[in-house]
């Protein structure tokens, strides 16, 4: 499909609707097709990326100069940025998903009545899936490979600054998908950079089976309120990570360091340091290496009082996803406080302590609500692949169907079979 810098906007509702009734096509064909089929597709895709690549740089080219005139900077831009090493990670996660169990069609759980039904629950996958997200293309490959692998069609909608990069990649996966002999429009990708297919897929019920955003706290929060669809909701990543009365400093020192800067730009990353006020003597040591690599720290009074070099934090630094190179520390008068003040002001996404003292750990692991909880390990481990799903299309915050790293197997439903030998109800 060849790329649309926008299109009349009376038409865009019917290319979406042309779109979602072949993908709902493609996924009844999709569906049933054996996992080695699938995974032939993937392994296909793999080598399309790797024999592309000079035709995927260029159109990431074409992207970056568009981002760079829209005023697109930081960590923003990072995203967007496409490499040859980061190819060739995108086309080993694809190769990774395919060497995973077929998601689909496993028994979940079987049971016999007394009346002699023999019950199962068999998964399946949800249907057609429309993934919204921003910026970062490589989205475009680990949405495309779960779908295919659980036997899903995909609608990608990706960033406006990626359009050219993504649609160069999704080619790649259509022509895995064509060799393997599976339908090429099991994955499709908007061909517009206007807003207004993304309200249009929100309205797509009967077609599109659950919406998954992956972006901001403003396209969660559009997606939330005007979808009609249902939605498996990625909210943004205020992760803490928690430096315990009983932490070892060496390691809270490593572990916070890579939490924070390894990329500040994920949603994994940690956006604010708790630090127990029994542990206060730490934090020179602690935020010295962060110094050194330029991150900027907003603190409490304790904090600042530790360190000069500490500036004033606000009421709004505790909840805030910086996605950059910003560290808020709060000082907290023990275990208890810090728990309260992530279920506060934390996303529910990412948060860890650190500690040799097991039983406060333990407390933490249980009392914290959030989708991923960590002890004495960096918060940018809060990633599909790290978890061995291959790939991930977002960390879903929420409660409801799936919550954590949405992989392959999180894109399956389920249904009930029923075996009799002539049964019949009184």
């Amino acid at each position: 499909m060849k790329a649309a810098a926008s299109l009349p906007e009376q038409n865009i509702p019917s290319v979406m609707r042309a779109m979602g009734k072949t993908a709902r096509a493609a996924y009844m064909r999709l569906s049933e097709a054996r996992n080695e089929q699938k995974d032939m597709a993937l392994v296909g895709a793999a080598m399309s990326l790797r024999e592309r690549v000079a035709e995927i740089l260029s159109a990431n080219e074409r992207d970056i100069a568009y981002a760079r005139e829209h005023e697109v900077r930081g960590a923003m831009l990072d995203r967007l940025l496409l490499t040859p090493e980061r190819i060739e990670g995108m086309a080993q996660a694809l190769e990774t998903v395919a060497t995973l169990p077929d998601p689909v069609n496993r028994i979940v759980d079987e049971w016999e009545r007394p009346n002699g039904l023999v019950i199962q629950r068999v998964s399946i996958p949800l249907g057609v899936i429309g993934i919204i997200y921003e910026a970062r293309p490589n989205v475009t490959a680990d949405a495309a490979a779960l779908c295919i692998k659980s036997g899903n069609a995909c609608i990608l909608r990706g960033g406006s600054e990626s359009l050219h990069s993504s649609e160069a990649i999704v080619s790649c996966i259509r022509q895995g998908l064509q060799d393997a002999g599976l339908p090429e429009s099991a994955v499709q990708m908007v061909p517009v950079r206007d807003r207004e297919a993304v309200t249009e897929m929100l309205g797509m019920t009967g077609i599109i089976d659950v919406i998954i955003p992956r972006g901001g706290k403003s396209l969660c929060e559009k997606v939330q309120r005007e979808s009609r669809v249902p939605t498996l909701l990625h909210l943004d990543g205020n992760c803490h990570t928690y430096i315990h009365a009983k932490a070892d400093a060496q390691l809270a020192r490593d572990v916070l360091l890579n939490a924070k800067m390894r990329r500040t730009g994920i949603c994994g990353a940690t956006e604010s340091l708790l630090i127990d006020e029994a542990a206060i003597f730490m934090l020179p040591g602690l935020i010295a290496p962060l110094i050194e690599k330029g991150c900027e720290l907003r603190g409490d009074e304790r904090a600042r009082a530790a360190d000069k070099r500490i500036r004033a934090a606000t009421e709004e630094d505790w909840s805030k996803e910086y996605l950059d190179a910003v560290l808020s520390i709060k000082t907290v008068s023990g275990l208890q406080a810090a728990i309260e003040h992530i279920n506060a002001y934390g996303s529910h996404h990412t948060d860890a302590i650190i500690t040799e003292d097991n039983s406060a750990a333990r407390a933490f692991l249980r009392q914290v609500d959030s989708a991923i909880v960590m002890h004495n390990a960096s918060t940018q481990f809060a990633d599909g692949g790290e978890f061995g799903f291959g790939a991930e299309i977002g960390i879903a915050t929420g409660r409801l169907h799936a919550r954590g790293p949405v992989g392959a197997e999180q894109l399956t439903t389920y249904k009930y079979v029923v075996h009799g030998t002539g049964q019949v109800r009184t």
